[in-house]
């Protein structure tokens, strides 16, 4: 079974403490903005690599493809 844009969501949120957390998706290409104040003084590169972490091996088993937005909550709101 796919996943859907809402337990996507779900895996996300319950790995990083999140200010704001938007999945979309097809149930194989799914698109993320996320807000994470954990993000600040980290490369694009880290903070991704913080979101694959919590994600763990469901984007091996179940994510096809996720493409993702990594914001501190002051880059979101400028």
């Amino acid at each position: 079974m796919l996943p859907t844009p809402e337990q996507i969501h779900q895996y996300i949120a319950a790995g990083l403490d999140c200010t704001h957390l938007q999945v979309e998706g097809d149930g194989q290409h799914f698109q993320a903005v996320i807000v994470c104040a954990a993000f600040a003084g980290k490369r694009l590169i880290q903070r991704h690599q913080m979101v694959y972490a919590v994600l763990g091996e469901r984007m091996r088993e179940e994510i096809h493809a996720l493409s993702m937005k990594t914001l501190t909550p002051d880059e979101y709101q400028a």
